[in-house]
């Protein structure tokens, strides 16, 4: 009896969920047709609609968003190609911490000449030791050495045997262009530092080299006061052009078939034409005319022996801003001298500029708007002289090529310095996350 008054009670356990069970299944059915067919085809017709109208909001937005990308980079490459671009870069600029700048050591003799890579990860540099060294960036390791060769022996010897006075890399990184005082320009593989030709024909030292943006047309000057250009993938001679009146000290091109040069002591910067063989003569400072480099294709920025820094646009005869002892002077009272202007660079298509001298720093400075005025930013400390300087192409660092003696002599010999490369950080002021994102657009 009792198991079957238990079987009984289970059975009614589950009699009780059994009717409860259809209660809420019958609600829950009472709830679901409450609603009529059109009624629910309305609500779901709704449904579908909204969900098509936030999708196509969020299209709308991506595409606007898109086209407005692409418009800023079109705008951009148009102004580039004017050479009117000037993204605003100096304002963010903070001076580096002196513990921050790095120092790399192996030339013998004055660095005078050096160039990045395209993609930034190494450095060549050469000196009057007549050697080229390949630095890697990252770790400030030597990737390859090309030692200089000893007067005389330029019959056996595989590079220079002459001091080094310019270099230049194409802009795909494949070729290195190096000149010396022994008026040879030799091409090198930048990869495998593989030597491939030598070019023979002017009959001064070799001052400036420059290969045109985007081709392997290679513009040089020289002492001889001629510019040649030469086809390097033919490894061919194309044409002489003659002008200047004195040395050449200095050449500089971007993508246009055109380079401008600084003419040392004849005091002229000339911009030339190569295809309509003409050139343009321009007028400034009032010593000798030593560094030249391209801030965009419609200005450049120039240093000279008489201590000023100049700022020109190729539409104007005269500077478009001067700064005089801009790296203050030496000597005694009443016969000051101005510091030197040994090297200027340029971050491209912006309003950043720098130059060096021997008064133990390179000063960054800031173009005005349309390149009207120079005002400085900060200095850095370097000892020694500032014969070559180089921003990076994506404007994180500036690269300083120092000597204890001028490039060109050896007027002066500062003991104290040591011969070297300085990698100086640029570093930018903490900003707004949209803010940042406008400056790294900027910079790429």
């Amino acid at each position: 009896k009792s198991s079957s008054k238990y079987n009984e009670e289970i059975s009614s356990d589950s009699e009780t969920e059994s009717a409860t069970a259809p209660k809420k299944r019958q609600s829950t059915e009472q709830i679901e047709y409450e609603e009529t067919p059109q009624e629910k085809k309305l609500r779901l017709a709704k449904l579908y609609l909204e969900q098509l109208k936030e999708e196509e909001e969020k299209k709308a937005e991506e595409a606007s968003f898109e086209t407005d990308l692409i418009a800023g980079r079109l705008q951009e490459e148009v102004l580039e190609q004017r050479g009117k671009l000037q993204r605003l870069i100096a304002k963010d600029l903070i001076p580096p911490d002196p513990s921050e700048i790095r120092m790399f050591r192996g030339h013998k003799l004055p660095i005078t000449c050096l160039v990045i890579t395209p993609d930034d990860k190494y450095i060549f540099s050469a000196a009057k030791d007549c050697s080229i060294i390949k630095w890697d960036v990252e770790s400030g390791k030597k990737i390859h050495t090309i030692p200089g060769g000893r007067k005389g022996t330029e019959d056996r010897h595989v590079g220079h045997t002459a001091h080094i006075l310019c270099m230049t890399i194409s802009s795909d990184g494949k070729y290195l262009a190096t000149g010396d005082m022994n008026n040879l320009i030799m091409i090198w593989e930048a990869e495998s530092c593989k030597h491939l030709y030598k070019f023979t024909g002017h009959k001064g030292a070799v001052s400036g080299l420059s290969f045109r943006k985007g081709t392997h047309d290679l513009y040089s000057a020289s002492h001889d006061r001629s510019i040649k250009v030469w086809n390097v993938d033919e490894n061919a001679y194309v044409e002489t052009l003659f002008g200047h009146q004195d040395s050449i000290t200095g050449l500089d091109s971007l993508s246009r078939e055109r380079c401008v040069t600084a003419g040392g002591r004849d005091g002229t910067v000339r911009v030339w034409k190569i295809a309509e063989e003409s050139q343009l003569v321009f007028h400034g400072h009032e010593g000798s005319i030593d560094c030249i480099q391209l801030i965009n294709e419609e200005h450049m920025v120039t240093g000279a022996d008489d201590g000023s820094v100049c700022l020109w646009s190729v539409n104007k005869k005269k500077p478009l801003s001067t700064v005089k002892r801009a790296h203050g002077c030496h000597g005694d009272a009443g016969i000051e001298q101005p510091h030197w202007v040994s090297s200027v660079a340029a971050l491209q298509n912006s309003d950043t500029i720098a130059s060096g001298s021997h008064n133990s720093e390179v000063k960054v400075w800031k173009c005005g708007q349309n390149y009207r005025g120079l005002e400085p930013l900060f200095s850095v400390p370097v000892s020694g002289f500032v014969n070559s300087l180089k921003f990076s192409s994506s404007g994180q660092f500036l690269v300083a090529g120092v000597g204890q003696e001028h490039r060109l002599g050896r007027w002066w010999r500062l003991k104290e310095a040591k011969n070297g490369i300085y990698v100086i950080p640029l570093k930018r002021k903490p900003s707004d996350p949209d803010e940042t994102k406008i400056t790294a657009g900027s910079i790429l």
